[in-house]
């Protein structure tokens, strides 16, 4: 009887032990699982609100955009008064509401979002309150529009929002950050706690098995060697479900657990392959400002990554860096494309893509939002557009893609297209987002490649219409010329050459370099060119010249001081230049230069020896007070003078003094033209597009033949002007110009008589023949003549208007020794 009792006895304490050990076992479980359950809500949960915040920060980064275009525009508007400004101007001050009420709409935290209203607030009151009333005030030529109080309330304004965006950034930033530190924090503190659960239970199971019988000890054993793999990361560890009743109901229990874990973790490594991606685009989409390049770059990015092919198609006027057309009729062309495969079946790059209506790629490009399609072959538009090519992509296991369009500042230039084969599993909505990201990224970059495009080949048509289209033909010398604009991002430099006949069939051959780079320096550099030709028509020496020049450039810096103070893009050019200028004088052979701050030119002699020429280098323009000294050279005919700027010697491999070496050994080398000569040199020197702005004249000099050029000495006595006359004329028929007589010795008494009345002596005639007949008559006086009309009783004053009236041109040059007075004729036609 008593061994008969006892087996219920036993029975039922092994029951009661079998169930608070289930009951605490599971406890365990459910607390781990439920850990692991909350750490999973709890990761999605942060992870949208990570998404929130980045989005923000994209809302912030293009509203920021939109105020610099407001400033930009309406500055450029104030400064130019060119109402291409306005367009930007206006496109910017329209999409800012509606992009500012977006930013609020997705800013979550509720600091955040006070912050985000009072960035729409100032934004607004800077345009209402500012920006329309400054531009109306241009528009009607108010000065105060241009008035430093003006420009310093338009600075504290735009200074006020960026550090709002640069707060808004930072606090995001910091929310960022710390959601992302507390997710880690609760994760970290999930898997401690599964790991502690799953150890529990293992050392229950463990107690447990010395005290179960052998019917549960095996199943336990295996139990516990599941939950060792599982807390050890294993995720894949299964239990056999064999067992019966509460073991196994523990088996179940374990598997269910495992199949959660490893779900939990390949959603982790989802997110974690898509944040590296969304990182990695960031770092690696825009690092130039080439349009085409952008786009390789994020096709390079996501294949194979996260789509097996990629092709990104952009309009015709995105590609040229032109806005696109409102009515949306723009021609598309694929810019990028790449995948998997070497050959896709895809239209290659450089093909003119057409869409359908009905197709994807044009509802995505005409609502502005992208679209997903799991299963191609369930589309009923897209194999109807162009059945042999569907078949192509299908035979490829092509079946599922994203349609993204491309679109930033409310325009939109294209799209981007992400596919998938059999390779991998089709898209989801849960990958749309990614594709949506990735795109808004990579068409920022874009719209700011396009839009530094358009801005540098307007300033390069600037600096080529500010250049002389075509070198003046005249005796002194034979010319060719090279300008190469800068292919660095820096953008059209100030670069500038000039060839200027002088009186006397001298040349002037000038060369000067602005600092900085953009449209401001090639506007100041055609300020300058002005500038030079204008004190050259006065002919001075170019010493003064120089002079004259440097205080010119003085003074449009005072003038532009205050918005030099105030960051003013636009008064940045004028800060500093430097120029060469060199007369030559095909007569005496001489060539006198000076240069402010500029490399002296390359010298090379008629049998082929380069040098460069040595002298004097005065200051800068700009820095003033300080004197130019000339350097006089003389030239035998056939010598080659190189001028050029620093760009083409000077680069960041190759220091100044090297650079000079290099053109040195280039104008040596044996060629049969000058153009022949720009060419070698530019192709020694320069081996792809260079980093700045390179401005190359080469000038040989030419000599005029004694018997072209007749001199006389004057007496100041009345009676030589009829010896004159005659000295004149005898020499105009020895060179067979009889025809020209009468007016020669007209203009030869007026200004041989004014010399000799109102000159000092030594007095001198001398006669030019070269492509024009040139007569000049010189004395020691520094009084310069003036044209006047003379009243109808004056017995003079009608001399030089005389010889104004009869000859092509007439002018006077000042001269170490006194003046010279000049007028030329035409020489007949043979």
């Amino acid at each position: 009887m008593t061994a008969t009792r006892s087996k219920p006895r036993v029975g039922w304490g092994l029951t009661r032990l079998t169930a608070v050990a289930s009951g605490l076992l599971a406890l365990l479980i459910g607390l781990a699982f439920g850990v692991l359950l909350w750490a999973i809500e709890d990761m999605r949960d942060s992870t949208d609100a990570r998404k929130s915040i980045r989005t923000a920060l994209v809302e912030a980064t293009g509203l920021e955009k939109l105020v610099l275009d407001v400033e930009t525009g309406q500055r450029g508007f104030v400064i130019t008064r060119q109402d291409r400004f306005l367009e930007p101007w206006e496109a910017a001050r329209r999409d800012f509401p509606g992009q500012a009420r977006e930013l609020v709409r997705v800013t979550d935290p509720p600091g955040l979002r006070e912050l985000a209203v009072q960035i729409t607030r100032d934004g607004e009151s800077f345009i209402r309150d500012y920006s329309v009333p400054l531009v109306e005030s241009a528009k009607q030529n108010d000065p105060s529009a241009r008035s430093v109080e003006t420009t310093a309330e338009g600075k504290d304004r735009v200074d006020g929002l960026r550090a709002e965006f640069d707060r808004f950034e930072r606090d995001a930033r910091s929310i960022l950050a710390a959601r992302e530190e507390i997710a880690e924090d609760r994760v970290r503190f999930s898997i401690a706690a599964a790991t502690a659960g799953l150890g529990g239970s293992v050392v229950l199971v463990a107690a447990y098995t010395g005290y179960l019988t052998r019917a549960i000890v095996g199943p336990v054993r295996r139990a516990a060697a599941v939950a060792a793999r599982l807390a050890e990361g294993e995720f894949s560890a299964r239990m056999p479900e064999t067992s019966a009743g509460e073991i196994g109901d523990l088996e179940v229990a374990f598997n269910t657990m495992g199949n959660s874990l490893e779900e939990s973790r390949e959603l982790t490594e989802v997110a974690h392959r898509r944040l590296k991606l969304l990182y990695g685009a960031s770092l690696a989409i825009g690092t130039t400002l080439d349009v085409g390049r952008t786009a390789q770059e994020l096709v390079q990015v996501v294949v194979p990554g996260f789509a097996d092919f990629v092709t990104v198609d952009l309009a015709v006027s995105a590609w040229q860096g032109e806005e696109q057309p409102r009515d949306g009729g723009a021609k598309v062309r694929r810019v990028a494309t790449g995948g998997v495969l070497t050959t896709p079946p895809l239209d290659p790059a450089g093909a003119l893509i057409t869409s359908a209506p009905s197709t994807s790629r044009a509802r995505s490009c005409g609502s502005g939002l992208a679209s997903v399609e799991p299963d191609r072959r369930t589309s009923p538009a897209w194999p109807s557009q162009d059945p042999e090519q569907t078949g192509r992509i299908l035979d490829h296991g092509i079946h599922s893609l994203i349609t993204a369009p491309l679109q930033a500042r409310g325009m939109r230039m294209g799209t981007v297209t992400f596919w998938r084969s059999r390779f991998t599993g089709p898209f989801d909505e849960t990958e749309l987002s990614y594709a949506a990201e990735l795109t808004a990224k990579t068409a920022v970059a874009i719209d700011n490649a396009r839009r530094y495009t358009r801005e540098r080949d307007t300033a390069l048509t600037l600096q080529r219409s500010l250049l002389p289209q075509r070198l003046p033909e005249q005796p002194a010398v034979e010319t060719a010329s090279r300008y190469l604009p800068a292919g660095s991002q820096a953008g059209v430099g100030g670069d500038w050459f000039d060839v200027i006949p002088l009186s006397g069939a001298r040349v002037a051959l000038v060369v000067g370099d602005v600092v900085g780079h953009g449209i401001h320096a090639s506007a100041t550099m055609g300020r300058l060119r002005t500038a030079v030709r204008t004190l050259a028509d006065v002919d001075l020496p170019p010493d003064e010249l120089l002079t004259h020049l440097d205080d010119l450039v003085i003074h449009l810096t005072s003038d532009e001081q205050p918005g030099i103070a105030e960051g003013d893009v636009a008064a940045i050019g004028d800060l500093g230049a430097t120029c060469l200028y060199a007369v030559y004088d095909p007569i005496s052979r001489s060539c006198t230069m000076a240069t402010a701050g500029h490399p002296l030119p390359v010298l090379v002699t008629p049998d082929g020896a380069p040098a460069p020429v040595t002298g004097p280098i005065g200051p800068p323009l700009g820095v003033g007070g300080l004197p130019f000294e000339t350097t006089e050279l003389h030239l035998a005919a056939g010598s080659v003078l190189a001028l050029f700027t620093d760009g083409l010697i000077e680069s960041r491999d190759r220091d100044i003094d090297h650079g000079l070496s290099e053109l040195t050994q280039a104008l040596g080398a044996p060629v049969t033209s000058l153009e022949d000569a720009c060419d070698t040199v530019i192709d020694r020197l320069l081996g792809g597009l260079p980093s700045d702005d390179v401005a190359l004249l080469l000038a040989r000099t030419g000599a005029l033949s004694p018997d072209q050029v007749a001199t006389w000495d004057i007496l100041p006595d009345p009676a030589q002007v009829a010896h004159a006359r005659t000295l004149a004329t005898d020499q105009l028929d020895a060179w067979g110009l009889t025809d020209m007589e009468f007016i020669t010795e007209l203009v030869v008494s007026e200004l041989v008589t004014n010399a000799i009345r109102y000159g000092v002596p030594p007095i001198q005639l001398r006669l030019i023949r070269d492509r024009t007949l040139i007569c000049e008559v010189s004395d020691a006086s520094s009084s310069a003549p003036h044209l006047r009309r003379a009243r109808a009783f004056d017995e003079g004053g009608r001399g030089l208007l005389l010889v104004a009236q009869l000859t092509q041109g007439w002018g006077s040059r000042h001269t170490t020794s006194g003046k010279i007075i000049w007028c030329e004729q035409t020489l007949p036609r043979r």
